[in-house]
């Protein structure tokens, strides 16, 4: 293996593979567990960059002991570079949905929306894909619930010392005597 590739794997054993075990090995509910991770990267993907951490700073807030703060989170910063992969795809929904034109996507729009000159068909650009985002979102979140749900409770299970719950927890101690 080459030097940048054993780096790249250090770099993801520390950055995500050990949070996450951290987090599994807490003892946390798989449901909750999978629900927190599907809402990180929904919000994660959101098309605008650089929002996504206050959009999951509010929904853990309003969502309080019901999402596993840290799994959003990490979840989040998981979906960095699936959401630059999604905004086009999230541009042309919108555009679809609102039968709006087509978005010319030059080097000369993003310049643009660098600089802050951004022009009418900009801004409406910028609407379409929060509006692809929008109609997409359930969808995703539902979507990776179903997904994450088998795993979490595989990973739960393996790694975890823990009872999951305080039923759980009950039921150990009645089995000891």
């Amino acid at each position: 293996m080459t030097s940048w590739s054993s780096s790249l794997v250090s770099w993801i054993d520390k950055k995500i593979i050990d949070p996450l075990m951290q987090i599994i090995k807490r003892g946390a509910e798989p449901s909750q567990l999978a629900f927190s991770t599907a809402l990180g990267v929904t919000l994660g993907v959101f098309p605008i960059c650089g929002t996504t951490v206050i959009l999951c700073g509010i929904a853990i807030a309003s969502l309080g002991h019901r999402c596993h703060a840290p799994s959003v989170m990490l979840a989040n910063f998981v979906a960095t570079p699936i959401e630059l992969s999604l905004v086009i795809p999230f541009l042309r929904l919108g555009e679809a949905i609102s039968g709006g034109p087509q978005f010319a996507l030059t080097p000369d729009a993003f310049k643009k929306v660098i600089t802050g000159q951004a022009s009418r068909e900009v801004l409406f650009s910028i609407l379409h894909a929060l509006l692809g985002w929008f109609i997409a979102a359930p969808f995703i979140l539902a979507a990776l619930y179903i997904i994450f749900l088998p795993c979490f409770k595989f990973l739960v299970h393996k790694f975890t010392s823990l009872p999951a719950s305080p039923q759980a927890e009950i039921n150990v101690k009645e089995d000891a005597f």
